[in-house]
């Protein structure tokens, strides 16, 4: 068999132009298309590996956020559970103050109430105490009583202090009305008698005197003259006595001393 070289050579050239003709036509273009797929593929990998990177450190953010949340959580709802319970501590310590303020008010008007009353009847013992004495003083105020009254008040008319007595005489020297002598109970004629003399040697005056009975006095004498009076009567002493007796009350002290004497009031 022959070979035809030239037909060979042209086959050669042939199969190297379609070789080239598809390498520069079909190969080329489609490894392009193909290494640009591959570039896009590997982009849009490279994007959702990134993608997936940003969710993970999303979700990471995301579980680290709740974390933080629930932490925060848990810690507002102890502070709340704190506060609630200071709160609580703190209005039933009020309460207790409020009730114990309370307590001590009401024991304090309690005492005030129970010191009011006890003062109250202490007073009205007091009054009746009092009372009772000018009725048995106005019992046994008998004419012998009321001469002995009228001799003791003749003797303290006779020892008055000198600046009184002047009052006493300028106030007959200036007077227009008689001089008036006030009893418990009416006094005998020589009872009379005695003051008119004393009242007349005192004073060094002929004033006329008139005598008359009053309820208010016990066992007393009264001379008044003009605007000046002088008196001596268990009036007094009993009125001194109450006195004393409502202040000690209202105190809450012993009885003074000086409610205890018995002197005379000699007033103006």
């Amino acid at each position: 068999m022959q070979i035809d070289w030239l037909t060979v050579a042209a086959q050669i050239v042939n199969f190297l132009v379609l070789v080239w003709l598809l390498q520069r036509f079909l190969y080329r273009p489609i490894s392009n298309a193909m290494r640009r797929r591959e570039d896009r593929i590997e982009e849009r990998l490279a994007e959702a590996r990134s993608a997936r990177g940003d969710a993970e450190e999303e979700a990471e953010r995301l579980r680290q956020e709740r974390a933080e949340l629930a932490e925060r959580k848990e810690q507002m709802l102890e502070e709340a559970r704190a506060e609630a319970d200071d709160l609580r501590k703190e209005r039933a310590a009020a309460l207790r103050a409020e009730m114990e303020e309370k307590r001590e008010t009401w024991q304090a008007q309690l005492a005030q109430e129970r010191a009011d009353f006890a003062r109250a009847v202490q007073e009205q013992a007091a009054r009746e105490l009092i009372e009772i004495t000018e009725d048995v003083l106005q019992d046994f105020a008998d004419a012998d009583l009321a001469d002995r009254v009228s001799r003791t008040f003749v003797a303290r008319l006779e020892n008055l202090e000198e600046a009184r007595r002047e009052k006493l005489a300028q106030a007959a020297r200036d007077s227009d009305e008689p001089a008036r002598v006030e009893t418990a109970s009416p006094l005998p004629a020589e009872a009379k008698r005695r003051l008119t003399r004393a009242i007349h040697d005192g004073l060094s005056t002929d004033l006329e005197v008139q005598y008359a009975e009053t309820a208010d006095l016990v066992l007393g004498v009264r001379l008044a003259i003009g605007d000046q009076t002088v008196e001596w009567s268990v009036r007094r002493y009993l009125d001194r006595l109450e006195n004393a007796m409502t202040e000690t009350l209202k105190a809450g002290g012993p009885v003074p001393e000086a409610a205890q004497q018995t002197e005379g009031a000699d007033t103006a």
